[in-house]
């Protein structure tokens, strides 16, 4: 099973830009569909971004699109979640997320589609 890390995670001003990112190791990280999830203090874990296989194809929570971008580098067996324009709202935990998949133009936005999980990055941001 791979094994994933986030980082990027910190505090930053409504309007500020973050970069998240997710290293994997374990397994083949290219035989991965990727996602980003978050959770803020006493709600439910929610979907943000996905990624398939082969970074063709992606899919964003409505809150995001146009603000964040997801990619990655199967090279360097890393996700990333590039988050521009900031709000506070956007203030939680952030998780990356692995599942591996046959179909390489798919990707997953259900957080039980997903059999592994970095152990989060804090995201705060101030008003």
């Amino acid at each position: 099973q791979v094994q994933l890390v986030e980082s990027g995670g910190g505090l930053v001003q409504a309007g500020g830009s973050l970069r998240l990112s997710c290293a994997a190791s374990g397994r083949t990280f290219s035989s991965y569909a990727m996602g980003w999830f978050r959770q803020a203090p006493g709600k439910e874990r929610e979907f943000v971004a996905a990624i398939s296989r082969g970074g063709v194809n992606t899919d964003y929570a409505d809150s995001v699109k146009g603000r964040f971008t997801i990619s990655r580098d199967n090279a360097k067996n890393t996700v990333y979640l590039q988050m521009n324009s900031l709000k506070p709202e956007d203030t939680a935990v952030y998780y990356c997320a692995a599942t591996v998949t046959f179909r390489s133009s798919y990707y997953y936005t259900g957080r039980d589609q997903y059999a592994s999980w970095g152990q989060g990055t804090q995201v705060t941001v101030s008003s």
